[in-house]
């Protein structure tokens, strides 16, 4: 997050210094309403990409090549090989996968914390980091019911995805 945060500066960073050599003004990233917290979704998205990345290539490597040989055997086009042996094998992979991506974004806290301190003008204010505000000013009974709600979102959610992602018999 920090290396992010001189990575948008609106006056040296990287990324409107590249957008000024193409003839581009580069807005104010952060400190901007309007693009505070898409700025703050893509360094999210790309730092957990990665991890996702690594989690899904370990979960391929476990796919059976028996099937996929046996598949084009039986005349299935690489297509269909994807779709029938490939993504259903990897189904507990991708279900880890959204299911530990989807609560690490629900309690999406560090970026906003380090980059803006949740401005401006609280466009990127979380519910983490609004518990963690409630909580410094010592309204802990606020804050913990904040924290039961983020927990009943979460549940929910992975509820959903484990439903949707289950094998239908």
């Amino acid at each position: 997050a920090v290396v992010w945060r001189f990575l948008l500066q609106p006056d040296f960073g990287i990324v409107n210094q590249v957008l000024g050599a193409v003839g581009i003004q580069g807005p104010n990233w952060l400190g901007d309403e309007r693009t505070a917290l898409l700025s703050l979704i893509m360094m999210a998205v790309w730092r957990n990409f990665g991890n996702a990345m690594i989690i899904l290539l370990a979960g391929l490597q476990g796919v059976s090549w028996e099937l996929h040989e046996a598949a084009a055997l039986d005349g299935a086009s690489t297509w269909q090989r994807f779709l029938h042996v490939t993504l259903p094998a990897l189904r507990p992979t991708l279900l880890f996968v959204l299911v530990t991506t989807s609560i690490g974004y629900i309690q999406f806290f560090e970026e906003p914390f380090v980059m803006t301190q949740g401005g401006p003008l609280n466009s990127t204010l979380s519910a983490s980091m609004y518990t963690f505000q409630q909580f410094g000013f010592g309204k802990w009974g606020y804050a913990g019911a904040i924290a039961y709600l983020t927990f009943a979102v979460i549940l929910v959610v992975t509820i959903v995805q484990f439903r949707l992602t289950r094998e239908k018999d």
